[in-house]
């Protein structure tokens, strides 16, 4: 694949992981968009004092953009037009997210037991399961629906 049509980081993994299957190659990405939207996330809800959904929506929002560029890039390899594509991506970032991180948000109230409340809250807890039960659905969206012209299947 031609290094023009990559992003750097994108022919960086693609040169070091040419024989991964598209699910590793969706981790390794999952750890940089994670890591990207986690921290706003985190930034926001604990730093700034946002309310809980506008700080997981910004850095999901941010997460995303990094995630759509190197999962149609280098974890899927795929051809499907962005016309088409990024409907379909932002249809599956929205649905995982209203459920990922709803589910996670009313779980997280019964499941932070009232000694570790001093340690941390219960929307710090919901961001953490949410963000495991958004990257299990976002993987099954985006393989079989999204990018599923392209599975990156090596021979």
């Amino acid at each position: 694949m031609e290094r023009g049509r990559m992003s750097t980081i994108a022919w960086m993994l693609d040169s070091c992981l040419k024989r991964t299957s598209p699910f590793i190659r969706f981790l390794l990405v999952g750890v940089i968009n994670t890591a990207t939207g986690l921290t706003i996330m985190l930034v926001l809800l604990e730093l700034l004092r946002w309310p809980y959904m506008p700080a997981t929506l910004a850095g999901n929002a941010v997460g995303a953009a990094v995630s759509y560029i190197l999962n149609r890039s280098f974890t899927f390899r795929s051809n499907a037009s962005v016309p088409e594509a990024l409907p379909r991506f932002i249809t599956v970032i929205l649905l995982c997210y209203m459920f990922s991180y709803g589910t996670s948000r009313v779980a997280a109230g019964y499941l932070l037991p009232i000694w570790m409340q001093g340690f941390f809250s219960a929307d710090v807890l919901a961001v953490f399961m949410g963000t495991a039960l958004y990257t299990i659905s976002n993987y099954a969206g985006q393989k079989y629906w999204v990018f599923r012209q392209g599975t990156g299947e090596l021979v």
